[in-house]
This record gives structure tokens, C-alpha cells and sequence, in this order.
């Protein structure tokens, strides 16, 4: 009988401290995030998980100070139309930075920072960006498994 498969752990599902959950949520739906689940309590939600497209995040409501640098997270969101999302942002009262064409994301990323302060990325990522990387990845495993 063969052995069984392993053991993994998988579903990586980052958890932001946050001052407030319900804020949080409404922030992170307008980058088209949606809600899980929830934990209330007395009429104060203390705990959320969201997913998009591809990942997850979840939201623990603390009282202490939050400090976002010290934690050393950014997030990074890919989309496949950044101008049209960035007029979105910008039209809902999100700050969002000017489109910028960095050697590792040509096509344009922006940067928002969500209501605690948290900083993230979010990329322009079409069909284009995806088949060319796709490429480079193969090729650089492939030199890598070769050597």
C-alpha cells in the first residue's frame, strides 16, 4: 500500500492587527476584497477574514498602539486594469500615489496605504505580465535545476 501524502500546511492567511475591524472591511471591499466570516461580540467585531482573488487576509482588533514599519509587512495586489482602479480609488476618497514604472513591474504599480497604515503595492498584472513571467520563472528554475 502506498504511504499516504504528507502532511503540508498551506492557505497562507496573513493577520493585520487593526484599531478597527468594520473599518478595515470597508476598506479592503473597495479593493474588491469580500467578507468570510466574523467574530462579534456586544456589537463590536473583534475579528474578520476577507479573500479576493488568488489570497486572503484577516483583521484582529487590538487597543495598543499599532505600528505599522516596525511589523515589516507590505502587502502586494495585482490588477489587470491599474489605471481604471486607481480613478476608482481616487474617486472614492482612497489615497493613492501616481502610477510609477519600476524595472520589476513595467506596466505601472501604485502605492495605497489602508486606514492603519499599512503599506501596499498593487501591480498591473494582464495577460502579457503573466505569460512573460511565467516565462522567466521556467527559465530561471530550469538553469537552477541544471547546475
Amino acid at each position: 500500500m502506498p504511504d499516504p501524502a504528507p502532511v503540508r500546511a498551506g492557505w497562507s492567511t496573513p493577520l493585520i492587527h487593526v484599531h478597527d475591524v468594520e473599518r478595515s472591511i470597508r476598506f479592503y471591499e473597495r479593493l474588491d476584497f469580500e467578507l468570510d466570516d466574523f467574530a462579534a461580540e456586544g456589537g463590536h467585531t473583534g475579528w474578520a477574514r476577507m479573500h479576493c482573488e488568488g489570497g486572503a487576509l484577516m483583521f484582529l482588533a487590538v487597543e495598543e498602539p499599532i505600528r505599522p514599519r516596525e511589523q515589516n509587512i507590505q502587502l502586494y495586489l495585482y490588477t489587470p486594469d491599474l489605471p481604471a482602479l486607481r480613478t476608482r480609488l481616487l474617486a472614492e476618497g482612497v489615497q493613492v500615489s501616481e502610477i510609477r514604472h519600476p524595472r520589476y513591474m513595467p506596466s505601472g504599480e501604485v502605492q495605497v496605504w489602508d486606514p492603519d497604515g499599512y503599506a501596499m503595492w498593487i501591480g498591473h498584472w494582464g495577460e502579457q505580465e503573466h505569460e512573460d513571467w511565467l516565462r522567466h520563472a521556467r527559465e530561471r528554475v530550469a538553469r537552477r535545476n541544471s547546475g
